[in-house]
C-alpha cells in the first residue's frame, strides 16, 4: 500500500509527533530492519531523510516532509472507514 520509505515517515511521525502510533512497535522495528536490508536498492524521493543510523536505533527525530502529515491522516481516514 505504501512506499517502505513512506511508511517509516508515516509511523515515525505518528509516533514521536502526534504520540498515536500507526503501528505496533514490533512491526516499525520490522519495518526499518526491512529497509536496512533493502537500503541500497530502495528508490523514494525522501530517502535522503532517513540514515541507517536511524534505520539501526529504529528511530527518526529529524524533518518531515508535509506530505507526511497529510497522509498520516488519510491513513487514518481509511483504517477508520474499515
Amino acid at each position: 500500500m505504501f512506499h517502505p520509505i513512506a511508511k517509516y515517515l508515516m509511523c515515525s511521525y505518528a509516533y514521536y509527533v502526534e504520540a498515536n502510533p500507526l503501528v505496533s512497535d514490533a512491526e516499525f522495528d520490522q519495518l526499518a530492519k526491512d529497509i536496512l536490508k533493502d537500503w541500497e536498492t530502495i528508490e523514494h524521493q525522501h530517502k535522503n531523510l532517513i540514515s541507517k543510523h536511524d534505520l539501526e536505533a529504529g528511530t527518526y527525530l529529524g524533518k518531515y516532509p508535509t506530505i507526511v502529515k497529510g497522509a498520516v491522516a488519510s491513513y487514518r481516514s481509511i483504517d477508520n472507514a474499515n
